[in-house]
C-alpha cells in the first residue's frame, strides 16, 4: 500500500513539474504555444463597432445578412492572422451592429480599412458610341458582368521580374472559376488593343490593354500598392464583399500599457488572496492547511498549463474566473477536513478519519462543482466575448481543483498517515 502511494506522489511530482515547465515563460514551446494568449483588455489592440444597414434587408433575411456579415468579416482577419479576435453581433441604440476587437493589431487605421471595405471588384469593358453608358460608375465604359464572384484565389505577387525574384511592384494576381474564366476569355477577345478597365469598389485600379485573348482565366491588377495595401486587397478579394453596407460608429485603440498594468493588478491581487487564503488555512488547520496549501500550488500550476496548451485567450474577466476557481478549490478541501475532524472526534484513528472524510465529503464536492460546470457551459453556450472567457476559466479551473482535492489532497494526505516521519507530526484535531 505505501509502495502504491510513493508511485502515486512521483507521477504527481512528474506531472506538476510538466506544467511547471510549461508555464515557465522563458520555458520551451510545447504544441507551439510558448506563452499564455492574452485578450485585448491586457495586451492591447483595436475595438470597433459597426452598424449594418439593413433598411434594403426584408426582415426575414436580417438575422443571416448580419451572420454573413460576421463571417466575411472574421474571414478578411483570419487571413491577416490576428491572435483570437471577437467578432459578435450586438445592437447599438437598437440598430443591428458587429463588435470587432482585434488583440495586438495597434494601426487602426489598418484594421478599420480591412474590416469595412467593401472590396466590390468588377471589370469594365470600352462602351461603344451607340451604348447607354451614361449612368455607369466608370466614364466611358459599361460593365462586362465579370466581378468578385467569379473569383476563386486572390494573391500577392511581385511584377517586373520574369524569375520570380521580389524585384518588382507588387500586383494582385486573380484566378477566376470556370464560369469566370469563359467570361474573361469573350471579353479579351472583343477587346484585343482596347483598353480593360478593372473597378474596385467604383474607382479605377487599373486599364490595361488586352494584348491577346486570355484563355487561362488568370489576370493582373496593377497600381501603385504598397505591400501592405496589395495584401490587404487580395484579403478583401478572397473574403468577398460584404453583404450589406457597414459604418463605423466607434473606435477605440486599448494601449499595451494599460494592458500591462491589468496584468500586474490581477496578478499581485492574485497573489495576495492565494496568500491570505493559505495563511487561514495554516492557522485554522495546522498541518492539513500545509498540505492544501501545496495542493493549492499544485492546482495553479496545473490549471496554467491548461490554459497555456488549449489555449485559453486571457482577459480581465478570465483572470476574475481562474481566482474565483481558486476559491472552490479551498472550499474542496474545507468540507474534506471537517469532514475527517468530525470522524477523529468520533474515535476513529487518523487513515480511517481521512478515509471516511474523503468518502462524506465527496458527494457535496461533486454536487457544486457540477453545478457550477453546469453554469459555465450555459453562460460559454449562450454568452460572448467576455462572459465566455469567465465561463471557460472557471469551469476548466472548477475540473482541475476537483482533481486537486480527491487526488492530490488525499494522496499526500494518506502518504503522511502512513510514513514514519509524517505520523510524528499528523494530529488532525
Amino acid at each position: 500500500m505505501r509502495a502504491r502511494l510513493w508511485i502515486f506522489i512521483g507521477i504527481i511530482v512528474l506531472f506538476v513539474a510538466g506544467a511547471a515547465i510549461v508555464d515557465w515563460p522563458s520555458g520551451p514551446s510545447i504544441l507551439g504555444r510558448d506563452k499564455l494568449k492574452l485578450g485585448l483588455d491586457l495586451q492591447g489592440g483595436s475595438h470597433l463597432v459597426y452598424t449594418a444597414d439593413l433598411s434594403k434587408i426584408e426582415d426575414k433575411n436580417k438575422n443571416e445578412a448580419i451572420s454573413s456579415v460576421i463571417e466575411v468579416i472574421r474571414r478578411r482577419i483570419d487571413a491577416l492572422g490576428v491572435t483570437e479576435p471577437i467578432i459578435q453581433q450586438t445592437k447599438v441604440s437598437g440598430t443591428d451592429a458587429v463588435i470587432v476587437e482585434l488583440p495586438g493589431v495597434t494601426d487602426i487605421e489598418q484594421a478599420k480599412g480591412l474590416v469595412g471595405k467593401t472590396a466590390q471588384l468588377e471589370f469594365y469593358e470600352q462602351a461603344a458610341e451607340t451604348d447607354d453608358a451614361a449612368n455607369s460608375a466608370v466614364p466611358g465604359f459599361k460593365p462586362t458582368g465579370l466581378n468578385g464572384s467569379h473569383l476563386t484565389k486572390a494573391e500577392v505577387q511581385f511584377g517586373g521580374d520574369s524569375t520570380g525574384q521580389l524585384a518588382g511592384a507588387p500586383e494582385i494576381s486573380i484566378n477566376f472559376t470556370s464560369d469566370g474564366a469563359k467570361l474573361f476569355k469573350d471579353i479579351t477577345a472583343r477587346n484585343v488593343s482596347k483598353p480593360v478597365a478593372i473597378v474596385l469598389d467604383q474607382e479605377v485600379i487599373s486599364a490595361p490593354t488586352v494584348q491577346s485573348v486570355i484563355e487561362n482565366g488568370q489576370a493582373v491588377i496593377t497600381g501603385k500598392f504598397t505591400v501592405e495595401e496589395a495584401k490587404d486587397l487580395s484579403i478583401q478579394l478572397n473574403a468577398g464583399a460584404l453583404p450589406v453596407p457597414i459604418n463605423l460608429v466607434e473606435e477605440r485603440t486599448v494601449g499595451a500599457t494599460l494592458g500591462n498594468e491589468s496584468i500586474k493588478q490581477s496578478l499581485m491581487a492574485g497573489i495576495i488572496g492565494a496568500f491570505l487564503v493559505c495563511l487561514f488555512m495554516i492557522i485554522y488547520y495546522r498541518y492539513l492547511g500545509v498540505v492544501a496549501s501545496i495542493a493549492l500550488i499544485f492546482y495553479s500550476l496545473i490549471a496554467l498549463a491548461i490554459f497555456k496548451l488549449i489555449p485559453v485567450t486571457m482577459t480581465l474577466a478570465g483572470v476574475a474566473g481562474f481566482i474565483l476557481s481558486i476559491g472552490m478549490a479551498v472550499d474542496a478541501n474545507i468540507l474534506i477536513f471537517e469532514r475527517t475532524k468530525e470522524e477523529e472526534r468520533a474515535g476513529k484513528d487518523e487513515l480511517k478519519s481521512i478515509e471516511e472524510g474523503f468518502s462524506r465529503a465527496w458527494p457535496s464536492i461533486r454536487d457544486s462543482n457540477v453545478s457550477t460546470i453546469i453554469t459555465c457551459v450555459i453562460l460559454f453556450w449562450f454568452g460572448t466575448g467576455l462572459v465566455r472567457g469567465f465561463a471557460l476559466t472557471l469551469g476548466i479551473g472548477v475540473l482541475v481543483s476537483m482533481f486537486s482535492a480527491i487526488t492530490i489532497t488525499r494522496t499526500i494526505l494518506e502518504l503522511l498517515t502512513k510514513s514514519n516521519i509524517g505520523k510524528k507530526f499528523v494530529r488532525i484535531g
